[in-house]
């Protein structure tokens, strides 16, 4: 399990919210990420990286962006059950080792952003390569 930032959070919480609401969501995505690797046991989360974290304006409903490999869509949708599975454990956990009163609903989203970044990084570089050699 890793744990990676993207841009797309901060950009989220310094248009609409508080400082607040940043930092909790950074510390769900890290205990995410931490209970992933210590706790969770299900075969079927394997190789998954907690990309994202988005909360709602009362902290009633957290989106939990991420993402996993290998991304074919038999082995998305195996993942999607083993999280559903575990969600009811994950939100328990995190109430209590963050200490909040309510914890917030968890809803897993598949974030495609790694995979599209690579397959444009592969056209650039198709074009690159076709450049080069039409000017040899």
């Amino acid at each position: 399990m890793k744990y990676s930032k993207s841009g797309r959070l901060r950009e989220h919480y310094s248009k609409t919210s508080s400082h607040r609401e940043f930092k909790l969501a950074d510390q769900i995505q890290k205990e995410l990420a931490q209970l992933f690797h210590s706790e969770v046991k299900d075969p079927r989360i394997n190789f998954i990286t907690i990309t994202d974290v988005e909360l709602s304006v009362d902290y009633s409903l957290a989106r939990i962006f991420y993402s996993t490999f290998p991304s074919d869509s038999n082995h998305l949708d195996t993942t999607q059950e083993g999280l559903k599975a575990v969600g009811g454990f994950l939100r328990s956990k995190i109430s209590k080792n963050i200490r909040l009163h309510h914890a917030p609903e968890l809803k897993f989203v598949y974030d495609d952003s790694l995979e599209r970044g690579r397959f444009l990084s592969n056209l650039i570089e198709e074009a690159c390569n076709k450049s080069i050699k039409k000017s040899k």
